[in-house]
């Protein structure tokens, strides 16, 4: 189903974008549970067919925050992923379970080939801002794997900032285990998580810096029933998972590297050319000119 979804966003990805959202939306709302639950699984990873900085990007972007939003039901809140763009998050959420309580979230993904991340990558201190008065509390959903494993600024400011740092191996774990909030069992805690963690007389300033991922395992696994140990075992099933998702990538580019060899000099020439933009950029370096004479 995922590779569907994929399909679809480079079919919808000719139309113009606001319709191509629409239809989007409408195809992850309207699938079963089943197929969600795999695109789930496999969101997170931007597929290298995409291009970067592409139309078709910049619709699996939105597509990811419409499978946020719908994660965010199927937990039993009520969610919606906003049309508006920019300076403002992308999802809102809020208890209808009598907890009175509103987040606002951001999806991100990022692609295998993708190395060196910093804290503008995950906007952490944005995602904060974006919270405003109106809402308790802000969430960031990432891949398990990409976030910083060892020390990083975002830890220091979701920490700072309460900002609470999930993934969609953690959203996608809960959703497989039917987890739902309901009048007897909220997930707030989770959501809070970050201030918990700052609270911690143990957390020193000298390591606030430090990858705190396996403390979200601890509260994840609580809520879903099962020991820390059998959490990272179902962990394990989702690393494998990305570890298939990579041989199929590392694929994807041989294939393009056999084709380029393909190429005689002018078709490699012409197709470098292409690569960099360079029409487009003198093209776009001659209207500059041309206003300026006029």
């Amino acid at each position: 189903m995922f590779n569907k979804l994929v399909e679809q966003i480079f079919q919808f990805g000719k139309t113009e974008f606001k319709s191509a959202t629409e239809e989007i939306r409408k195809v992850i709302d309207e699938m079963s549970l089943d197929d969600f639950k795999i695109v789930v699984r496999q969101i997170g990873t931007i597929p290298e067919v995409i291009e970067h900085d592409s139309t078709e990007e910049k619709l699996y972007s939105k597509a990811s925050d419409i499978v946020l939003a719908r994660c965010f039901r199927e937990l039993g809140m009520k969610s919606r992923a906003l049309d508006e763009r920019g300076d403002s998050a992308d999802i809102i959420a809020e208890s209808k379970s009598g907890y009175n309580y509103s987040l606002v979230a951001d999806a991100k993904c990022f692609r295998l080939s993708r190395t060196a991340k910093n804290q503008k990558d995950f906007k952490v201190s944005n995602l904060s801002d974006w919270r405003g008065s109106e809402n308790e509390y802000a969430v960031l959903v990432a891949p398990y794997f990409q976030y910083p494993q060892n020390t990083s600024q975002i830890y220091s400011k979701a920490l700072e900032n309460n900002v609470c740092l999930m993934t969609w191996e953690h959203m996608s774990i809960m959703i497989e285990r039917e987890i739902i909030e309901n009048e007897h069992f909220s997930l707030e805690s989770l959501w809070n998580s970050s201030q918990m963690i700052a609270r911690d007389r143990t957390l020193v300033f000298a390591n606030a810096k430090t990858c705190f991922l396996n403390r979200i395992d601890g509260y994840v696994a609580k809520k879903i029933g099962v020991s820390e140990e059998d959490f990272l075992d179902i962990l394990a099933e989702y690393k494998n998972l990305i570890v298939c998702r990579g041989e199929m990538e590392i694929e994807f580019w041989n294939n393009c590297i056999g084709e380029i060899e393909k190429l005689t000099r002018e078709e490699a020439i012409e197709e470098l050319i292409r690569a960099k933009k360079l029409h487009e950029k003198i093209g776009a370096i001659n209207s500059y000119i041309v206003k300026l004479r006029k």
